[in-house]
């Protein structure tokens, strides 16, 4: 209910799952940030960042460029994936994304930044969470799942999200890069990861885990790289699913027991004669219906 299983094998993993690794923005928030401080901005400062912001995908660069009435004539754009943007704007160079990237002091709270003329410039952004966050997480925390928050985002963002998803452990400012090495490392540990994300960043990670799963809304790189996709926003269907697969692996097992029970049974008195054609159909009728029945216990 609500996952699109894109191969026939994501099923299996995902009831082997036992650390789950969530992104933050797009992922357990709903990825459409407001710009909290365009006002407060010279308006030559916002064009140029929204000319800069319209040449990437990020969700905080979508948002700034959606809400500037105005873009600067941004030329020779590249997005370096995990820092930011950059391109020539008047002869010289300007850049859009982490703090660390453009020169400046990262914010507590979830913003991007603009370098512009050797001065750098914060546009600071609010964003919702996603519906039925909070449910996933408590779900499968309840049913023995590690839990882990891996973001990008500053470490003032990702505490607060972590604290009120009662998320323990969680990084912030972690590069693509890292987050496909975390994941890879949680693997050789003997983890079976499911990993959780929808950006460009994220791809590495979902590639990487043991099962993946990208809302309907990431990036069309994350839908690919991932094995599920979630089709709503509410992410409760993903707690679901792993103990639905669960369920439904155990309901596998069984009904290969009584296929099997029924075979060793059934073959050696048909080969001896000792059952007649009647008989023999309705054993197998019987045997078509015990499977049936069974695997309908997962409703």
């Amino acid at each position: 209910k609500g996952l699109l299983i894109k191969n026939g094998t994501a099923l299996e993993r995902l009831a082997e799952v036992d650390t789950v690794v969530f992104d933050k923005t797009g992922t357990l928030t709903m990825g459409a940030p407001e710009v909290t401080n365009l006002g407060a901005l010279p308006a030559d400062v916002v064009a140029v960042a929204a000319g800069l912001a319209a040449g990437s995908s990020h969700p905080l660069a979508r948002a700034l460029a959606g809400v500037a009435g105005v873009r600067a004539a941004v030329s020779d754009v590249r997005e370096v994936p995990g820092y930011g943007i950059e391109g020539m704007w008047q002869g010289q160079r300007v850049r859009l994304g982490r703090a660390e990237w453009c020169g400046a002091e990262p914010l507590a709270v979830t913003a991007t930044y603009l370098s512009l003329g050797g001065t750098v410039y914060s546009f600071t952004f609010a964003d919702a969470l996603r519906p039925g966050a909070e449910a996933a997480v408590a779900a499968l925390r309840a049913d023995g799942r590690r839990i882990i928050l891996l973001s990008g985002d500053a470490v003032g963002a990702v505490a607060e999200l972590a604290g009120r998803l009662g998320i323990e452990e969680w990084s912030a400012g972690v590069l693509p890069a890292e987050k496909a090495a975390r994941v890879a490392a949680l693997s050789a540990e003997g983890r079976r990861v499911l990993m959780v994300g929808d950006g460009l960043n994220d791809t590495g990670a979902l590639a990487a885990a043991h099962v993946s799963i990208s809302p309907a809304s990431a990036l069309d790189a994350a839908r690919v790289a991932s094995d599920i996709v979630l089709l709503g926003q509410d992410m409760a269907p993903i707690a679901d699913a792993v103990r639905i697969s669960r369920q439904a692996v155990r309901r596998m097992v069984e009904n290969f027991i009584i296929s099997g029970g029924y075979n060793v049974i059934a073959v050696p008195l048909a080969l001896m004669g000792a059952a007649t054609p009647l008989a023999a159909a309705l054993a197998m009728s019987l045997s078509s219906i015990t499977v049936s029945l069974n695997a309908m216990r997962l409703k």
